[in-house]
């Protein structure tokens, strides 16, 4: 049986987390990677929308600067070994690539918070919840979305930004975030979440 929760939605202030949408990952030319351009093109749309409303925008790499970094992990998936300094498969999809001013956080598990300065970062943006797309569902954004619950932010996913080689855990574990840690949504019902939160904004533009 279903737990029962309740939907906590978005804050004021909310950030898009868009964790390791890079090309190691977005192209199966890589081993790591699947192509999955409809997941490409719904970060996308939320990309432009979060920028038309000057909210936060964070995206996350996986880079090895060094071999004693995360050994275990690299030891059990052997091709992560091929996301080095300066190689192609780190760098983001250039479709969605950064702007000057928006953070990309460099990561070697599968939690964006992890032995990073993501924290910090989001509380000096003034930052109350988070938006977390991006791959993989069952891995990377599944740990960094309970991680995010984990540091007191109500998060939000949208089903069609998030994706993962594994249907079945895709489902799986969009399931059980839904269950536990995240509202899970479609990208229309989170867009109109940020229609909310642009409202709110004018409203505090022109009190």
């Amino acid at each position: 049986m279903d737990l029962q929760r309740n939907s906590v939605g978005l804050g004021q202030r909310p950030a898009l987390l868009l964790v390791d949408l890079i090309n190691g990952f977005t192209s199966a030319r890589c081993p790591l990677g699947t192509d999955c351009p409809e997941v490409v093109d719904a970060n996308r749309v939320l990309l432009d929308r979060f920028r038309s409303l000057g909210l936060p925008v964070f995206f996350t790499t996986v880079v090895y600067r060094a071999r004693e970094q995360a050994r275990v992990f690299r030891a059990r998936i052997n091709h992560l070994n091929l996301l080095t300094p300066g190689s192609e498969w780190v760098q983001v999809d250039p479709r969605l690539q950064p702007l000057p001013g928006e953070h990309l956080i460099e990561k070697q598990w599968a939690s964006s918070f992890f032995a990073t300065d993501l924290y910090k970062r989001l509380a000096e943006a003034n930052v109350d919840s988070l938006m977390v797309t991006g791959l993989t569902t069952s891995g990377c954004v599944r740990a960094t979305v309970v991680d995010g619950l984990q540091h007191d932010f109500p998060v939000v996913v949208p089903r069609e930004a998030v994706g993962d080689r594994n249907p079945e855990a895709h489902r799986a574990n969009l399931f059980d975030m839904h269950a536990k840690y995240a509202d899970v949504l479609s990208l229309n019902e989170t867009l109109k979440l940020l229609d909310a939160v642009e409202l709110h904004l004018a409203g505090a533009e022109n009190p």
